[in-house]
């Protein structure tokens, strides 16, 4: 394959056809399932898969079939064929994964910026989805536009772009079940909705995420608030008994999770990788985040901070029922107090097995014999990547020089994507990259998003590179 015909295609096909077009794709409302209840009726679903769809048929790849699937009371999937070139049919089937659907605007977005307006600015193209995760469709295209004209072999390749990742993704495994046998045998999984490591030199692959469970835990301690002067000492206060159940979760001096359902043991390969990431940046961690003055983090050592955010169980607190604001609130002894419970678990625990010991947890023994209810479940499993194959880690070592600057690295993340555990398990046997254009600090989830022009375009030229050595593994 001519490696320099590679780079001139990519960056002409972004600067010509990608950017028009994933610009027009900023500005469709594509809101997530969750975010938008009447998602049917208003059809920005279906119009971001249409535009993609369109975009595609215009592109130079030969014996391309597109077609959107949609069952009846779920989000469309666009499905794309694209035939392999010569031997390579032998190498199976790659799939390339994204999603199409977009978190809502959430908040005030800078000045001349706005989620559903497309802004290219210093090399950043600004707007809701373009990072995560519009740019997945046309980059994939891209690289097999690239590679086919480069003189490159690829299997072949199908690409699903769903519309419900930001959703927990709830219809993929449907589609993925009606596809199976016209995916035929799978040998690589790409995921594009990956990345997001510390630099733009260098290619991040997504090794592992930690799983969620979400809960909503209630202790009602009477029947109607009561005057606190007169029931205090004798009725105790629905959140001093919240406060013991959080602790048979959470040690409240360390942070460590008590329940051992949702922890899971630490590989070395993952250890070294955080001993690697903590040496090429060391005290940069916790200076990513806006921690007021005087403030410490969890660890002074950065290695068991990355471990801290990536495999171990934490609990955070994200919500509150029962509590009046403080300016309101009076002397009342309240009957009951709800919090929304936000557990990361470790990415090789058994989720269900987690949300089990934690109902045990909090309803067994209540204190004082108080009402404890939990529900409004939300789990998702974590997922841990298997060790790239020979082929596979020679492709990536390669990139060093040839693409990036710098070698590529493994990068753990304390955050989940369902999607990537469902796909591990449906296909147990592929090899997987799971990698994309995130950077850490693209604004993915919150205003001013932006997707890196200059750094999607490496990732484009690398993404080629791997499916050339893919096919090329059968050639004789």
């Amino acid at each position: 394959m001519d490696m320099q015909a590679v780079r001139a295609v990519v960056a002409e096909m972004w600067d010509s056809h990608v950017l028009p077009s994933l610009s027009r794709f900023i500005e469709i409302p594509a809101v997530s399932p969750s975010f938008d209840s009447s998602w049917a009726e208003a059809g920005h679903l279906r119009a971001g898969v249409d535009h993609v769809a369109d975009w595609i048929r215009s592109r130079d790849l030969p014996g391309t079939h597109i077609e959107v699937v949609q069952f009846e009371a779920r989000s469309p999937l666009l499905l794309v064929e694209v035939p392999g070139t010569g031997e390579a049919e032998r190498s199976g089937s790659v799939l390339l994964y994204g999603h199409l659907d977009k978190q809502p605007p959430l908040g005030d977005w800078s000045e001349g910026l706005g989620p559903w307006t497309p802004v290219l600015r210093d090399g950043r193209l600004y707007g809701r989805g373009v990072v995560d995760d519009g740019y997945s469709g046309y980059l994939a295209v891209t690289a097999l536009e690239a590679l086919r004209a480069a003189g490159g072999s690829h299997a072949r390749a199908f690409l699903l772009l769903e519309t419900g990742e930001e959703s927990g993704s709830p219809d993929l495994p449907v589609y993925l079940t009606h596809l199976s046998e016209r995916l035929g045998d799978v040998s690589l999984v790409i995921c594009l909705d990956a990345g997001g490591g510390s630099d733009y030199e260098r290619l991040w692959l997504t090794t592992s995420l930690r799983g969620l469970l979400k809960a909503t835990v209630t202790v009602t301690v009477l029947e109607t608030p009561t005057h606190s002067g007169l029931a205090s000492g004798i009725v105790p206060s629905s959140f001093r008994i919240m406060r013991q159940l959080l602790d048979r979760i959470e040690d409240p001096a360390t942070g460590e999770i008590r329940i051992p359902e949702m922890h899971g043991p630490i590989p070395s390969e993952r250890r070294e990788d955080a001993e690697v990431a903590a040496a090429e940046a060391p005290g940069t961690l916790a200076r990513q985040y806006p921690i007021v003055p005087g403030m410490r983090p969890t660890s002074d050592n950065d290695v068991e901070l990355i471990l801290n955010n990536t495999w171990r169980p934490t609990l955070s607190v994200t919500g509150a029922a029962g509590l009046p604001d403080v300016k309101e609130a009076g002397d009342v002894l309240r009957s009951s107090t709800s919090l929304r419970l936000s557990i990361r678990t470790a990415p090789t625990a058994d989720v269900e097995a987690a949300r089990a010991a934690l109902d045990k947890a909090l309803t067994t023994n209540a204190p004082h014999g108080a009402h404890v209810q939990v529900g409004d479940y939300v789990t998702g499993h974590g997922y841990s990547a298997p060790s790239p194959a020979p082929w596979l880690a020679d492709a990536l070592n390669a990139l060093e020089g040839a693409v990036f600057a710098k070698p590529y690295r493994r990068l753990a993340l304390g955050a989940g994507i369902p999607v990537m555990e469902l796909l591990g398990r449906t296909y147990p046997q592929a090899d997987f990259l799971s990698t994309g254009a995130l950077g850490a600090d693209n604004n993915v989830h919150v205003p001013d998003e932006w997707l890196h022009i200059g750094f999607a375009k490496k990732v484009t030229e690398a993404l080629a590179r791997v499916l050339d050595a893919h096919g090329r593994r059968f050639r004789t």
